[in-house]
């Protein structure tokens, strides 16, 4: 009750706020492009703000509503954990997406939040696309939009499935790259095929016009503030590595035949990306009524490129310098769709940001074995109970137990819980472990429990939660970097706010990304995802 009496005062005090800027009180905005960079930090905006161009980030963050304090508050800051949160308003501990699987505690079979026999892929998919958003229990924002006006016009692009389908819901419809030409697709549950226009522009092969073999750095050399240039020597051994380094210049291997993984590991990722929203939007003449219509877009490409060169390196600085220029192009189109410029509301944040990264792949400290950890914890239970399969496995840093097992013999889950949480807390970059029982047991207001007990959602999370020592992630092939802590490299994003009517405006106060939902429902003059927590920020001056 309390929340829907500030919900309508705020209304109340938006329609003031327009009526003062000189903006219709009965005008809302007709596009909304949200716009995911995904593993972008939020000092990203100031680090690299002099090589940046003034149309890009720039234009948003110095034209719109600018908060530097925006964070996550939970542990699992991962991409589809946020993805969810950005989408729906809500704590995983409310949407329940705790990570892009997990296991089922009664089939001890892996669950995938986006995996669906049900669905069958559709043209151009290579065969996979048997997804759907029916592992998603909260609504988004996107779904709520519909919920109000079932005219509007919904979609959602990215490189990934799970980034899509995720940011999308179970309203409009999500598209992908598959994975062999990087072709766009969907999934059955989003229509039986694809418009004739996606299907005319894969056939074009337009994605592979952005395809180069040779990514030279964007600047002189003297311009750069990193100073690391990723050489992939390290890399030979599985012939993964994208590029070397040849006279100062960034080398895509000419021997390179896999066009999905260029999109991952290049600049060329987000201009394909961006390039098809365009096509997105003129196709389906989007913002042309008054029925609001959202575009979101989820770029994967700097997670992928930032976790295998790591932030600190040229390659990720080149790549946001190019980001920054394919942003400055499309929000120059997307403004020439609107005669007024308050029809176009932009969002940009990202879903979390990423670990500082290591010299040396592999190497020993600040690496979490989580392979070794399995084995030892389940040899732990069985000195203890009996030789048998105690670990169904670590995901995101939860340990999942075989509870068929545990009733088999008569124990105490709980019982059980304890005790590996206070095994693991002996091993090595394990900051603190906590068990299922306790987070559903007890209350923690502050502190890493609150973060912890933010992300738990008991029908999915695991039976003990291990929180890394800072700077520690998990040991993975050829990666660098890492996200999926409570660290602030992690939880503190960008947040811009551009368009609709808003005066460019700083806000240093913390804000919960849980309100960001909240006041996109707010901009848009409807009422928020059913299941959002944050109250809506002040975006007017």
């Amino acid at each position: 009750m309390k929340k829907a009496i500030l919900y309508t005062a705020i209304t109340i005090a938006l329609s003031i706020a327009y009526s003062i800027c000189g903006y219709a009180q009965t005008s809302k905005p007709r596009l909304m492009v949200n716009i995911v960079v995904s593993s972008m930090h939020a000092n990203d905006l100031t680090r690299y703000s002099n090589n940046f161009s003034n149309g890009g980030f720039n234009k948003l963050r110095n034209e719109g509503v600018w908060f530097t304090n925006a964070a996550y508050d939970y542990m699992q800051t991962t991409t589809p954990v946020s993805l969810a949160t950005i989408s729906t308003g809500a704590m995983p501990s409310i949407h329940g997406v705790v990570a892009d699987s997990w296991f089922d505690y009664v089939s001890n079979r892996k669950v995938s939040v986006i995996h669906d026999d049900k669905e069958y892929s559709v043209n151009f998919s290579a065969g996979s696309g048997k997804y759907s958003p029916r592992q998603l229990s909260a609504q988004t924002l996107s779904d709520a939009v519909v919920e109000h006006n079932n005219k509007s016009i919904i979609r959602t692009i990215a490189i990934e499935p799970l980034s899509a389908i995720i940011m999308t819901g179970h309203a409009g419809k999500a598209y992908w790259m598959e994975t062999l030409k990087s072709a766009w697709t969907t999934t059955s549950y989003y229509g039986q095929d694809l418009d004739k226009w996606i299907a005319e522009y894969n056939r074009n092969d337009i994605n592979g016009e952005f395809i180069t073999k040779k990514w030279t750095p964007l600047l002189k050399g003297d311009n750069y503030i990193n100073s690391q240039i990723v050489c992939m020597e390290e890399l030979k051994s599985n012939n993964k590595e994208l590029h070397y380094i040849q006279n100062e210049t960034l080398v895509l291997k000419s021997n390179v035949v896999d066009v999905y993984e260029q999109m991952c590991y290049s600049p060329a990722g987000n201009t394909a990306v961006l390039s098809f929203a365009k096509q997105m939007i003129a196709k389906n003449s989007m913002g042309g009524d008054e029925d609001v219509d959202i575009l979101n877009i989820v770029l994967d490409t700097p997670r992928f490129i930032s976790s295998r060169y790591g932030t600190e390196s040229l390659e990720y600085e080149d790549m946001l310098y190019r980001l920054d220029r394919d942003l400055d192009d499309f929000l120059t189109f997307v403004l020439a769709q609107v005669t007024d410029a308050r029809d176009v509301v932009i969002t940009l944040t990202s879903d979390h940001g990423t670990s500082p990264s290591y010299n040396t792949p592999g190497k020993e400290q600040g690496r979490f074995n989580v392979r070794q950890a399995e084995v030892i914890t389940n040899a732990f239970i069985g000195s203890l109970h009996g030789n048998g399969e105690w670990v169904l496995g670590i995901v995101d840093n939860a340990i999942y137990l075989n509870h068929n097992l545990i009733y088999e013999k008569g124990l105490s889950i709980a019982d059980v819980q304890y005790d590996v949480a206070t095994f693991v807390m002996q091993m090595r970059g394990v900051a603190h472990a906590l068990s299922a029982e306790a987070l559903r047991s007890s209350y923690f207001g502050s502190g890493y429990g609150r973060k912890v007990q933010n992300g738990f959602y008991p029908r999915r999370s695991g039976d003990v939660i291990i929180n890394l020592m800072p700077g520690w992630i998990p040991e993975i092939e050829n990666v660098r970097s890492w996200s999926g802590t409570m660290y602030n490299y992690d939880t503190q994003v960008p947040l811009l706010i551009y368009g609709a009517g808003l005066n460019a405006n700083k806000h240093t106060e913390k804000v919960n990304m849980t309100s960001l939902a909240a006041t996109q429902a707010l901009i848009l003059g409807i009422n928020p995802p059913s299941a959002a927590e944050g109250d809506a920020l002040t975006i007017f001056n």
